[in-house]
């Protein structure tokens, strides 16, 4: 007989918290949050499985979980985050399972933990549920894709072997793409493939089901590459990812009819220009490595000065600067009206930062982590509750619709500010010969790339 399939739903106090998440990670830290081809996600109560890159840690699957609401979301992590009792408690509450690794954790860790998860995960598919994991089994720091572990297909074979074989599994290919990795108020892409089935591959999986869970692996893998932005040549690296957040990724993605302030038009700009560049380095590799070594400099200068490329688009002069300036004073009453609600926010993920968090791909995470936990609480829903007891129900209301656009202002005018002192920057060393030198090998780089790029 054929099994029905149930998915579990969250309690109502768990379905509180999302909600609370998402006002934090898509309200507060991410300015905008796109979604592409969601229509390709399977309808609930299909067993799923959705398999992506990892390149920035929590923000990854939390802006998954948070943007696929019609569903019981479950998702794998890391073993050691769930050492403390009552954050591992709390994380399995809410959908997700650890995964141990040998490198870290050891033999025995991985040979008991990892059988209950993997029994857990083929459950949760098993009543229809979706699982989320990431078989690079770690997170890149750089936009690229690492190899693939074939756990996630082990994991779908098994609920697919516990369901008899009635039943399709579906491998979801998925990407996750950021403007910036580091900065709150910026842009995030997740992009969702077409779904694999794997019930085409049931007869040919128990005749060799190694065999066939790495065909598998090598098909999603490409199908996830062709969705992110992938650079293979991790050699010039630097210089490619300096092209084309600059100047030159600009103006490629203008000249190609692409919209370069508009992250899903930017990323398929981005995929090609890095694809261009790559083949260019195959076809003239004297031409690219002489170009790739002025890049490098180029970005050196720039670090050394202090200043940005976006400055060299237009040749800002003084009266930008006094422009940008009074416009500052203009906004300061606003900005000290914001400030001292949110200030908190800016404030408190720094003290922190450096001291706790070595690896940088963890920045955003801490920060929307201190955020859900301590920064809001005190800046949001303490003064919240306060002006509720105190003063009134629509005073509390008040602020409470009034805090994120007090945020927002103050970010983006200490946004405004940073300009303003870039502007002021490049306006004093101007008509210095060092600027000049770097303007004159911007415009060398460009001209030759012009020539050989396709």
């Amino acid at each position: 007989m054929k099994k029905v399939l149930k998915p579990r739903d969250h309690n109502i106090i768990l379905k509180a918290f999302r909600y609370y998440l998402q006002f934090v990670n898509s309200g507060l830290y991410f300015r905008k949050e796109h979604m592409v081809g969601i229509e390709n996600i399977p309808v609930n109560g299909t067993p799923t499985v959705v398999v992506s890159n990892h390149q920035n840690c929590l923000n990854d699957p939390l802006s998954v979980v948070l943007n696929i609401t019609d569903r019981r979301m479950n998702f794998i992590a890391r073993g050691n985050v769930f050492k403390n009792p009552i954050a591992g408690a709390f994380m399995r509450k809410i959908g997700m399972l650890p995964a141990f690794r040998m490198s870290y954790d050891g033999y025995s860790a991985v040979a008991k933990n990892n059988r209950e998860m993997m029994d857990a995960s083929s459950e949760a598919l098993c009543n229809g549920e979706t699982l989320m994991l990431y078989p690079e089994a770690g997170h890149q720091d750089k936009r690229w894709l690492g190899s693939f572990k074939i756990g996630y297909l082990k994991i779908a074979f098994e609920a697919a072997e516990k369901l008899n074989f009635e039943h399709d599994v579906m491998i979801l290919p998925t990407a996750n793409h950021y403007s910036n990795y580091f900065h709150a108020r910026t842009d995030m892409l997740i992009r969702f493939g077409e779904p694999l089935s794997l019930k085409p591959y049931y007869e040919k999986y128990k005749e060799d089901p190694r065999g066939t869970m790495w065909e598998i692996n090598d098909i999603v893998r490409e199908k996830i590459k062709a969705l992110m932005l992938h650079v293979e040549d991790l050699e010039h690296y630097d210089q490619i990812d300096f092209l084309r957040e600059t100047g030159y990724g600009r103006k490629y993605a203008i000249e190609h009819g692409y919209k370069f302030n508009y992250l899903p038009s930017r990323l398929l700009s981005d995929q090609k220009l890095v694809s261009a560049l790559e083949e260019a380095y195959q076809e003239h590799p004297e031409e690219m490595e002489e170009i790739y070594k002025d890049t490098a400099t180029l970005n050196k200068g720039l670090k050394k000065l202090k200043i940005r490329d976006w400055l060299f688009i237009r040749n800002h002069k003084l009266p930008m600067a006094i422009l940008r300036g009074l416009w500052l004073l203009l906004l300061l009453p606003l900005f000290i009206l914001s400030i001292i609600p949110t200030g908190l926010l800016f404030l408190i993920p720094k003290i922190f930062l450096k001291a706790w968090i070595k690896d940088q791909m963890f920045y955003s995470s801490f920060h929307v982590g201190v955020s859900v936990f301590v920064s809001v609480p005190l800046c949001l829903i303490v003064p919240m509750i306060l002006l509720w007891i105190f003063v009134g129900f629509w005073w509390a209301l008040g602020y409470l619709v009034a805090f994120p656009f007090m945020f927002v202002l103050a970010w983006n005018y200490m946004r405004l500010f940073w300009r303003f002192i870039g502007t002021c920057r490049y306006v004093k060393r101007s008509n210095r010969p060092v600027i000049n030198k770097l303007r004159d090998l911007r415009t060398s780089i460009y001209k030759r790339l012009d020539k050989i790029v396709k």
